[in-house]
C-alpha cells in the first residue's frame, strides 16, 4: 500500500441558510473533513488546493499551507478532523483537490481529494 493509498478522506456537507443570502447568489456551505491515517507512519499536512466549480461552471482555486491555520501532524491510525466553509453564486457545485503531505523522514506525496457535492437540501431530486 503506497503512502497515498493509506491516507483515508471523509467528508460532510451542509449548507447553511441562515448565513446564505438566495436572493443575491450567496450560498455557504459547510464541509467537515476527516483525515485517517493507516499507515505505519507519522505524517503531517503542509497544504491543500482546492477547485471550487459552481453550477454556472465557474471554477475558484484556493491553495496554501495547512487548514484552518494548522498544519497537523497525523500519527498512524489516528486521524483529523477539521470544519470550514465556501460561498456559492449557485445553490449546487462541488469540490475536489489535494493535501500536500510529508513524513517525518521528509517524503513528500499528495493525498487527493475526491469531488464532493455541495447542494442546498432537496434540490436535487
Amino acid at each position: 500500500m503506497t503512502l497515498q493509498e493509506a491516507v483515508e478522506i471523509t467528508v460532510e456537507t451542509q449548507y447553511l441558510p441562515a448565513q446564505s443570502t438566495p436572493d443575491d447568489n450567496q450560498f455557504v456551505f459547510a464541509y467537515t473533513i476527516t483525515i485517517i491515517n493507516h499507515s505505519e507512519k507519522p505524517l503531517q499536512l503542509v497544504n491543500r488546493d482546492w477547485r471550487i466549480t459552481d453550477a454556472d461552471n465557474k471554477i475558484t482555486r484556493v491553495a496554501g499551507d495547512g487548514v484552518v491555520g494548522q498544519q497537523p501532524q497525523i500519527a498512524p491510525g489516528e486521524s483529523f478532523s477539521y470544519t470550514s466553509g465556501t460561498v456559492l453564486a449557485t445553490p449546487i457545485g462541488t469540490m475536489e483537490g489535494h493535501y500536500g503531505m510529508v513524513t517525518d523522514e521528509g517524503e513528500s506525496f499528495r493525498v487527493n481529494i475526491p469531488s464532493f457535492r455541495l447542494a442546498i437540501p432537496n434540490i436535487l431530486h
